[in-house]
């Protein structure tokens, strides 16, 4: 096995200070002397990042408008909440309400220079993962790039007909212009210890929240978060098995129960995925990764093994005929798609 398998060390530590209740003695000693050190970065980070946005506000850094409409999902917390189902989810509703939206996406740990569109068969070591999950499930053009706007320039180029944009985590990219902006928080937690990066898990403070078109709370309802913004409920819909060997082969998520099943996860919040098997009645042997890792043959183990989707595209080049992966969509609260419809009826 692949010794990224768990979080260890120094990441170990920073989670638990982040995210956990602190219990016992040994934890709340390890959190405090880390804070002495991150406090002072924390602070710094705080100072640089609110000056930058001051800037942009005041119209000192000006930020690029596409001829189009542009709707920003991302999160104000480092690691996964599950901004790319909902990006999934608002193409869906985009297109069914008669919209021809397009994705652009940062395309992160992804080699490619420059801006270039995502195919299905794209190489995640060039795009990265989540943008070639976005382009087989979205059926809508993918164009990624560090420069958002150039990005999106490009695929509106090449895609003429596209007349909504979504761009996938670029709520702290305020070079682009937007005109929805929704955060998604995970119900489970939250916003961690409430402090900015690298001393807790916040990008920006929670009073960002009052300032989006919505908040979508991702998994349990969290009734300690207080923001202005109208605040929607989400969760994710487990479906079919798919193998990775054979695409064509389905199974239920019941044919595994009683079975030792390895449960894969190298994304933002990997618990989040293993609790989602346990409710599904399964027993899992849990295999944490870090986020986006590049997985090799060495990290699958032998027998039965249920992975995300974005873990499988990086995987199925070299997956064994008894390694599946989770379809899911997300199911999203009444409300955020009657508000997102009204709003683009205004700009469109």
């Amino acid at each position: 096995m692949s010794d990224a398998i768990g979080v260890s060390g120094l990441t170990s530590i920073l989670l638990e200070c982040w995210y956990s209740r602190l219990e016992r003695r040994s934890q709340v000693v390890r959190c405090r002397a880390l804070a002495l050190g991150l406090a002072p970065l924390a602070g710094l980070f705080a100072l640089i990042s609110g000056w930058r946005a001051r800037l942009y506000r005041s119209g000192v850094l000006r930020a690029d408008r596409l001829p189009c409409p542009v709707i920003v999902v991302g999160n104000i917390t480092a690691g996964g909440t599950g901004k790319t189902p909902l990006t999934l989810w608002l193409a869906q509703t985009l297109r069914a309400a008669g919209w021809r939206p397009g994705i652009v996406s940062r395309g992160y740990r992804g080699q490619a220079h420059g801006v270039l569109p995502v195919l299905a068969e794209s190489a995640a070591e060039q795009v990265g993962d989540e943008p070639i999950l976005l382009a087989r499930q979205s059926r809508c053009p993918v164009w990624v790039g560090a420069r958002r706007a150039a990005a999106g320039r490009a695929l509106l180029a090449a895609h003429p007909e596209v007349d909504v944009l979504l761009c996938d985590d670029g709520l702290q990219h305020l070079s682009l212009a937007r005109d929805i902006e929704i955060a998604v928080i995970d119900g489970t937690r939250g916003l961690g210890n409430g402090h900015r990066l690298p001393w807790g898990p916040l990008r920006e403070g929670a009073g960002r929240l009052d300032t989006v078109t919505a908040v979508v709370i991702n998994g349990e309802n969290l009734t300690a978060l207080k923001c202005a913004a109208p605040t929607y409920a989400m969760h994710l819909q487990a479906g079919v098995l798919r193998s990775l060997h054979d695409p064509s082969r389905t199974a239920a998520v019941a044919d595994f129960v009683g079975q030792s099943v390895a449960a894969l996860a190298g994304i933002g919040h990997p618990q989040r995925f293993f609790d989602q098997l346990v409710r599904l009645g399964l027993t899992p042997v849990p295999y944490a990764f870090p986020d986006h890792h590049r997985f090799v043959a060495a990290d699958l183990p032998p027998g039965p093994v249920i992975m995300t989707a974005k873990d499988a595209v990086k995987c199925e080049a070299f997956a064994h005929p008894d390694c599946w992966v989770l379809e899911v969509d997300a199911v999203v609260a009444e409300g955020l798609q009657g508000r997102i419809l009204k709003i683009l009826g205004f700009n469109g």
